[in-house]
């Protein structure tokens, strides 16, 4: 099973590598003269084109571009000069510091409350959580970073308004400069982990084996041992997948709000410096991340429920 999950993962990816190359084949135009700017002159333009190998056939320019993919060689910044692969792993460890604590916060308050809400089905307290988890996922993480930054470092200097240090530095200095981030990720993803926690555990409650074993005279917390917890888990595990690639998009808003250098502002200026290089290498690493989460959640699925195997 997990054979089939990483072949179909490298097809994946085989699609993103040619979505991403079309970025260079899509621009309007040449593409020598749009990377070259307005104001170049034939030769310049000429010696793009000669190093980007855009005078070869597309085939020939796509499969010669994947196999320095394949050695590790993204491609050169067009602002910078540097590796873009060089780029992309100096702006991990901010952007994975931000995503590794708003899951956390997230999945830890997102399935506490929909558990709540689904041992509380129809009462008061089921009501004001979906009410609370609904008004979350509709409020945009970067007012709600503004929010934060406003009334917790501003007008009350608990923490700092914007940038990052690294881990390195201490723990609580690292934690604090991206605890608001965080927090502010972890809104929207909270509420849809609170949700699809409720749905799961609602489903599982009513299912026969635990009527069954309720009338036995099992207590709720052997109940939740062996069964309520486990066979709950697979949805949770899969919306807890789909939270962490969708981080990758979120945390560009937050990022640029909070001034941190990660993937989020890393992408957004490749956008704005017209660096369509770095762009490219950005769009694959992100596939790549994508498709390895997705193969862990597979790999969970197994652990928790072996009949996923055959």
């Amino acid at each position: 099973m997990i054979g089939r999950r990483v072949l179909s993962g490298v097809l994946v990816l085989f699609g993103v590598s040619i979505l991403a190359f079309s970025l260079i084949q899509l621009l309007p135009g040449d593409t020598a003269a749009a990377i070259a700017g307005e104001f170049a002159t034939p030769e310049q333009i000429e010696a793009i084109r000669e190093e980007l190998g855009l005078n070869q056939p597309v085939v020939v320019q796509y499969f010669s571009w994947l196999l320095q993919v394949l050695q590790g060689d993204f491609g050169t910044s067009l602002a910078t000069g540097r590796p873009a692969v060089s780029m992309i792993l100096e702006a991990v460890p901010p952007t994975l510091s931000i995503a590794v604590v708003s899951l956390t916060i997230s999945t830890l308050v997102g399935l506490g409350l929909g558990l709540l809400a689904a041992l509380n089905r129809g009462r008061w307290a089921d009501h004001v959580l979906s009410f609370l988890a609904s008004l979350s996922i509709a409020a945009p993480a970067f007012w709600i970073l503004l929010l934060l930054i406003l009334v917790l470092a501003i007008l009350n200097p608990v923490f700092p308004a914007v940038g990052y240090v690294p881990l390195s530095a201490g723990f609580w200095p690292w934690l604090s400069y991206i605890l608001l981030p965080a927090i502010a990720l972890s809104f929207t993803h909270g509420a849809e982990i609170a949700r699809y926690t409720r749905g799961s555990v609602i489903d599982v409650l009513a299912s026969p084996y635990i009527r069954a074993a309720r009338a036995r005279g099992a207590s709720g917390a052997w109940l939740s041992r062996h069964h309520l917890l486990r066979n709950s888990a697979i949805p949770i595990v899969t919306v807890l997948g789909l939270q962490l690639g969708n981080m990758l998009g979120g945390v560009i808003v937050v990022e640029s709000v909070a001034g941190i250098n990660g993937l989020g502002r890393f992408a957004v200026t490749a956008v704005l410096q017209r660096d369509y290089i770095a762009l490219q290498a950005y769009v694959l690493f992100a596939a790549i991340v994508i498709v390895v989460v997705n193969l862990i959640v597979d790999i969970l699925y197994t652990v928790i429920n072996p009949k996923v195997r055959s």
